[in-house]
């Protein structure tokens, strides 16, 4: 089992995080308020930008291929270095589906 440090930008926080256990399940752990809903990858509430690192998060149902080298679903991902993330940043295709629905709802 490796460790690695997980930093989150802008908050001043940062976690220890095995590469056996997921961002969130630490998170929670430690008292760190990082939102959440479905916990299996498809809500994309826990989606963070990843600034610097590299995670693997094969169950993350919710992103595209190229939305994962981008953005860590938290519930899903698990380090596989050091991490800088930046929570509550979400993916374009969540940007797109919102703006989607916000203009249906105008109609």
């Amino acid at each position: 089992m490796t460790e690695y440090t997980v930093e989150f930008i802008g908050t001043g926080e940062a976690i220890t995080v095995s590469d056996k256990e997921t961002i969130l399940s630490r998170c929670i752990e430690e008292g760190i308020a990082q939102e959440y809903s479905c916990r299996v990858g498809m809500c994309l509430a826990c989606s963070a930008k990843i600034e610097s690192g590299e995670v693997t998060q094969p169950a993350a149902r919710g992103l595209t291929d190229e939305e994962a080298e981008s953005y860590a679903l938290t519930c899903m991902a698990r380090p596989q270095s050091d991490l800088e993330l930046d929570r509550g940043k979400y993916p374009p295709s969540i940007e797109t589906d919102a703006a989607a629905g916000d203009a249906a709802a105008d109609d």
